[in-house]
């Protein structure tokens, strides 16, 4: 940040620059959390859709609505929503493949050795063959798509939800306390003539909104902290080649299974998320490899039931921008950069970046240093999420040219010294503060065919039958949880079903 900018006065009205789901989220948690402290405004125009590729979450946006006090009943009735116990990642070693990426704990570890290295024993030994998954209850319960709170312990899940109906739910609890929704487009964007700063946005309408802090959630435009403040962008393409995506919604064929699919094709992979009142689809695709009638029509033929609206395209850029937080403005959602959706952490991004502006919030005055520590933060845990998601395109067998360059590129420095590490030594780790667990990076690692180095030498210490023992106990235990659930649509019937007018709120308006 240019310190001789900052901004010295203190903040006390904050504008929010888009609504969508970034800009709800928003504006819930900082009026919820401020309340009487700040005079929160957020613009929107009803004619500008919202992206609504967002509806497949991870876990830890169950602590997000802890913090905001909401009740997950109420919340699963308004999103229509659904329980995500697991993705389930189907051709992406090579066609015909399927592997889980679950959210819970994989079997019983040590302290200095986790239970992946104990499991990779047992296949060292020749015991009989299984899948890390099966070592997990969320794994196992997905795949019999069964679902329950009342295990022990419980299991760890997160949401399949609407987007749309999302936002509107969130606008509700805003409202409630005290911010102040405006209706229109932005049509220019004034800045301070001495300190370069955000003065005003201005809608088309010449109306005129004055904020101290101006918060970004214009998508991938980013009006302001790009198009203003031209702060640039660091581009992830040659990571991360698909470029495309196109969603639709179909109707239910079948009840809701508590997993995202994520399906491999030959120039990217296909998203199906199942709500309580309808299926989430989508393509995602290289448009260098696959044009867009091509891409659609793939979408359309592997359709499984009828689609509710024509499909609609949206382009992005994997990325990120070069600060987050520039000057007085603050991008969150797409308008702070784009990974992909391939392990449903967009929602997660957002909530996270606005859990650290409440906790580095400007009152007094943008201090340079809190500035430097937000963006330095967001840059590591995007990051990580790029590299982890790096990670599924890289390590494939996959025909065809996008996978084939895939394979051959260059690595980050920093996903190469996972690779090495998972291969000389099957030892994979989580800092404090990443969002992907040593489990999770041992699931993909295997399942995407990464061959791990020998496991850790304290789990020969363990005899044949003493393993045997153990591997079976945890199985057996699992099954049993596992056979004690209900399925997720009995679950769903007896605790948290969406009624009629939920229903026909979400359903998109034909095209």
């Amino acid at each position: 940040m240019d310190t001789a900018h900052a901004a010295p006065g203190r903040i006390r009205k904050v504008v929010i620059a888009g609504g969508g789901t970034a800009g709800w989220l928003a504006g819930c948690a900082l009026a919820h959390q401020f309340r009487d402290l700040l005079d929160i405004t957020l613009v929107e125009s009803d004619q500008i859709g919202t992206i609504g590729v967002g509806e497949s979450t991870v876990p830890p946006i169950r602590n997000f609505h802890r913090f905001l006090q909401i009740d997950e009943q109420e919340f699963l009735r308004a999103v229509a929503g659904t329980f995500k116990l697991s993705i389930s990642f189907e051709g992406w070693g090579q066609p015909g493949d399927r592997y889980l990426h679950p959210f819970g704990p994989a079997g019983q570890g040590t302290w200095a050795t986790p239970f992946h290295h104990f499991w990779l024993d047992s296949r060292r030994r020749g015991m009989p063959p299984s899948t890390l998954a099966d070592f997990c209850l969320e794994g196992v319960a997905a795949l019999a798509d069964r679902f329950s709170l009342d295990t022990r312990p419980q299991v760890n899940y997160a949401y399949h939800l609407d987007a749309g109906l999302y936002a509107r739910f969130l606008r509700g609890i805003a409202e409630r306390h005290g911010l102040v929704r405006v209706e229109g487009k932005i049509g220019e964007v004034e800045r301070h003539a001495h300190s370069g700063d955000v003065a005003a946005v201005v809608l088309d309408d010449g109306r005129r909104l004055e904020g101290d802090l101006f918060i970004d959630c214009t998508g991938f435009r980013g009006l302001l902290i790009e198009q203003a403040l031209e702060t640039g962008y660091e581009d992830w393409s040659h990571w991360l080649p698909c470029d495309r995506a196109i969603a639709v919604q179909t109707e239910s064929a079948r009840g809701p299974v508590p997993y995202t699919r994520a399906i491999a094709h030959e120039a990217g992979w296909r998203w199906q998320i199942p709500l309580q009142h309808r299926v989430g689809n989508g393509l995602v695709y290289c448009s260098r490899y696959l044009s867009d009638d091509e891409a659609q029509a793939r979408l359309m033929h592997d359709m499984e039931s009828r689609p509710l609206r024509e499909p609609r395209l949206v382009p992005f850029r994997t990325g990120r921008r070069l600060r987050t937080w520039n000057r007085n403005v603050v991008a969150l959602g797409l308008t702070s950069g784009f990974v992909e959706p391939l392990e449903s952490t967009s929602l997660h991004l957002t909530m996270s970046a606005i859990v650290r502006l409440i906790q580095l919030f400007p009152f007094e005055g943008i201090s340079p240093a809190l500035v430097d520590r937000f963006n330095d933060l967001g840059r590591a845990e995007a990051e990580h999420v790029r590299d982890f998601v790096i990670l599924h395109y890289h390590a494939t067998r996959r025909d065809g040219p996008m996978w084939a360059e895939c394979r051959e590129m260059e690595l980050p420095a920093s996903l190469e010294q996972r690779l090495r590490a998972w291969r000389d030594r099957a030892h994979a780790w989580q800092l404090g503060d990443e969002l992907f667990r040593v489990d999770s990076w041992a699931h993909v690692l295997m399942g995407q065919g990464v061959q791990p180095g020998p496991p850790h030498p304290l789990v020969r210490g363990l005899g044949d039958d003493a393993l045997r023992q153990l591997l079976a106990g945890i199985r057996a235990q699992i099954a049993h949880a596992a056979a004690g659930m209900p399925s997720q649509q009995t679950f769903i019937a007896s605790y948290c079903k969406a009624g009629p007018g939920v229903w026909s709120a979400g359903m998109p308006a034909p095209a």
